[in-house]
């Protein structure tokens, strides 16, 4: 999906989340190819307080994305 569409599918997937998932879960917009998202993933999950959502376009070579969620690394 392009973008624009992510970005309305991330909102949604919000909104829909209940309170436990937002906290347990990383919900973020990555490349769709998947060699770049998981590029993308593997240096959101560094500093993830450092990206943005369109922090995704440039690992982006097609400007195709997806929305996709993974658990957040217990804090120590």
């Amino acid at each position: 999906m392009k973008y624009s569409e992510a970005l309305q599918y991330k909102k949604e997937a919000l909104e829909k989340a209940d309170e436990s998932v937002r906290q347990s879960y990383h919900i973020i917009i990555t490349p769709a190819d998947t060699a770049e998202s998981a590029k993308y993933i593997e240096d959101f999950s560094k500093k993830p307080d450092e990206f943005k959502d369109n922090s995704c376009k440039k690992y982006s070579s097609n400007d195709e994305y997806e929305v996709v969620s993974f658990r957040k690394e217990a804090e120590e």
